[in-house]
């Protein structure tokens, strides 16, 4: 009888170690099926990223902070030949102890004093000395830290987003739109294609005139963030991560890009606080010779405004 009950111990111990094994090898099959889509839709987004690269010059960052990341975030316009100006100038700061992200644009019209040129109109910056150029003048101006750059084409800005977002994204569009945006849209929520959205964020023919569109690109950024965070973009971030590498150029390690996205779909899926440079009544219209129409800022003002919004010390 002893020897009976021990036989059957032995064979339901067998039965376990059996059972371990097969659901090890599920384990295992499952990594690895997932390990080869994962690369396979990276390579796939990054072989339909085959548009020409943009030229920026070379990038002195600043020193890390232990507290905040400073993003600098460009659009540009490079169908046409030659230097490019930049049409969007969005610094993306990062806390890092509270994983808040905040969006600050500043308007490409600001009369600028650029660094070892005459003072121009701030997108300017960039045509005469790529992004170190931008950011140089950025931190003469505001006394804001920029630890990173990132750029991208209008045109590959469209491609990303039909790879993040086949579907769509959702954007209450609040006025009919088609001049000079290459589509034509109508009021009302609806989902947005990639050539549509870049249309909907560069549309500035009404009176709100670039402070209109400056807003629009703010609202862009936070409907694609609340559409890449969802559950049903996990299947196309692998793809989407090897179109960005392609399309998109910057001094970020691949790594740190993983990184920061993860940190901010995790923690920080809340809306985006946003401002623009300059502030309401921090400017006046002015011309000049060799820039034409500008934003004449009131600098003070606007410094002590950027510096209480981002909660970081300016020099």
């Amino acid at each position: 009888m002893e020897e009976e009950l021990q036989t059957g111990r032995r064979e339901r111990r067998k039965k376990k170690r059996s059972r371990r094994r097969k659901l090890f090898l599920l384990f295992l099959l499952v990594v690895l099926i997932a390990g080869i889509y994962t690369i396979f839709q990276y390579v796939s987004g990054y072989l339909s990223a085959d548009s020409e690269e943009l030229t920026t010059g070379s990038f002195d960052a600043d020193p890390a902070h232990p507290d905040y990341e400073n993003i600098l975030v460009l659009g540009v316009d490079a169908r046409n030949e030659g230097p490019s100006r930049t049409d969007t100038m969005i610094l993306v700061s990062h806390n890092k102890k509270t994983d808040e992200v905040k969006l600050t644009s500043f308007m490409r019209d600001i009369y600028a004093d650029i660094p070892d040129y005459q003072s121009y109109k701030l997108n300017t910056a960039f045509y005469l000395g790529g992004v170190d150029l931008l950011a140089d003048t950025l931190r003469h101006m505001f006394g804001v830290k920029i630890h990173h750059y990132a750029m991208v084409d209008f045109q590959n800005f469209e491609q990303i987003v039909d790879i993040a977002a086949p579907n769509g994204v959702e954007i209450d569009v609040e006025k009919a739109m088609s001049e000079k945006i290459g589509v034509s849209l109508e009021p009302g929520v609806q989902d947005l294609n990639g050539k549509e959205l870049l249309g909907y964020a560069r549309f500035r023919a009404d009176n709100e005139g670039d402070f209109g569109r400056v807003r629009r690109q703010q609202q862009v950024i936070t409907a694609m963030k609340d559409e890449l965070i969802s559950v049903s973009a996990i299947p196309k971030l692998p793809k989407l991560a090897g179109a960005v590498q392609g399309y998109m150029e910057t001094d970020m390690k691949m790594g740190e890009q993983v990184k920061l996205a993860a940190e901010v779909a995790l923690f920080g899926g809340g809306e985006f606080e946003r401002m623009t440079v300059p502030i309401e009544d921090g400017y006046n219209y002015a011309t000049y010779p060799q820039a034409g129409s500008v934003l004449e800022i009131d600098l003070e003002a606007n410094r002590n405004a950027l510096e209480e919004f981002l909660g970081q010390e300016l020099d």
